[in-house]
């Protein structure tokens, strides 16, 4: 089905109105609400902790159990309400991130008691900040590096700098979006690709896209780090904002806060990995311009409305100025098991089952290494295609 005919069908579904898909929105400043509350009543005892796990399982719960939603935006729609919701959850991030350093600071390791609670607050603190920085900062992140207006792109790489990853800001937007469904693409998983062969694999060659994709903006793909124009090098740039917001962490709030900032950035670039393996998993495109058929996504109400649109990733790709929640829905494009919440704990910890299901989802719509093709074509990178993947037959890789 061609991306005309999915539109003209889904023009004859219902349309949002502004204000519900306004107030829908607010469920994204769940995640990150929660996550002021454990952080500004923390440090906590390790019994109670460990009770914040809770509420990041009943997400998943939530979002497992959601149906679909296939409205459709209102084409009037007013852009400042939603545009305010973003600064609105990305300085909230902010202030989540200095929180986590507040918190963090009282902690301390003077008897195997105090070694039990800093644990506690450790592993929950993955669970609540770690999670938060990735589902709300690093989303936000990527819908802010998507806009035009300065400030917003700014803002979208200082959230990446939070984070670790502000290089996801130039090889997201220019690296993956070209590239993406081809050979040539890191952070496309291959049909077969377990992710953590995908994350040992995408994470570097990323950092290596952008680095090139800047100099050669620059002039000089072989640029020295001493070059004058380097200070012009935005994932060079990227990279000091980053040392400077560590260093800030271990000196104003000390190392145990420091260790939890770095071990949350870990966490949150690996939820943005495993979210970068679901949305293009076993993808080969085919066409010059980008489809609504070369990206994953999903009809879940949950997911489309905690994440700022992000569910809806095949519009996205096909049109990647449009704003979150502007997004619309396709018929056409592949469909994760569930919404991403339920589709990344399935690819995390039942990566096998998780290639099962998307194999017969990529079957169903013919599409990856079922596609079926002339002899004669070739990949919009110009490199011949790959013969048939064993694993097309049905076999899935462990995880």
């Amino acid at each position: 089905m061609s991306a005309t005919t999915a539109v003209s069908q889904s023009a004859q579904e219902a349309v949002l109105s502004p204000a519900r898909g306004f107030a829908l929105h607010l469920w994204a400043f769940f995640l990150p609400l929660l996550t002021t509350a454990f952080l500004v009543t923390g440090p906590h005892s390790w019994q109670v902790a460990l009770l914040w796990f809770l509420p990041i399982w009943v997400l998943v719960y939530c979002d497992v159990k959601a149906k679909k939603d296939h409205r459709q935006p209102d084409l009037h729609t007013p852009e400042w309400p939603f545009n305010g919701q973003v600064w609105a959850l990305a300085i909230l991030q902010i202030v989540n991130h200095v929180l986590l350093g507040v918190m963090a600071s009282k902690l301390t390791l003077t008897s195997w008691a105090d070694f039990g609670v800093l644990m506690a607050n450790l592993i929950a603190m993955h669970a609540v900040s770690g999670v938060n920085a990735g589902y709300s900062g690093i989303v936000l992140g990527h819908e802010l590096v998507h806009r035009k207006n300065r400030a917003e792109y700014f803002l979208g790489r200082l959230m990446l700098a939070f984070v670790c990853y502000e290089h996801f800001a130039t090889e997201h937007v220019r690296g993956h979006h070209p590239r993406l469904g081809t050979a040539v693409d890191p952070a496309t998983a291959r049909f077969g690709e377990t992710f953590r062969q995908f994350f040992f694999r995408t994470v570097p060659a990323q950092f290596k896209s952008a680095w090139h994709l800047e100099s050669k903006r620059l002039g000089d793909e072989n640029m020295k780090l001493w070059d004058l124009r380097m200070l012009q090098h935005r994932v060079l740039q990227g990279v000091v904002m980053e040392l400077a917001i560590v260093i800030g962490f271990f000196v104003f709030f000390g190392p145990i806060a420091g260790i939890f900032f770095l071990l949350q950035a870990r966490m949150a670039v690996m939820l943005l990995e495993v979210v970068n393996y679901i949305e293009h998993w076993g993808i080969e495109r085919h066409t010059k311009a980008v489809t609504t058929v070369d990206s994953w996504d999903t009809d879940n109400w949950f997911t489309l409305y905690t994440l700022v649109g992000l569910s809806r990733h095949s519009d996205h790709h096909a049109h990647a100025s449009r704003p979150f929640h502007m997004l619309r829905h396709f018929d056409d494009s592949p469909k994760m098991p569930s919404g991403y919440y339920g589709t990344i704990v399935l690819a995390l910890f039942a990566n096998e089952r998780y290639q099962e299901l998307a194999t017969a989802e990529l079957k169903r719509k013919g599409l990856g290494p079922f596609r079926q093709r002339p002899p004669s074509s070739a990949p919009p990178s110009g490199r011949p295609l790959p013969g048939q993947h064993p694993l097309a037959q049905g076999a899935v890789l462990g995880a």
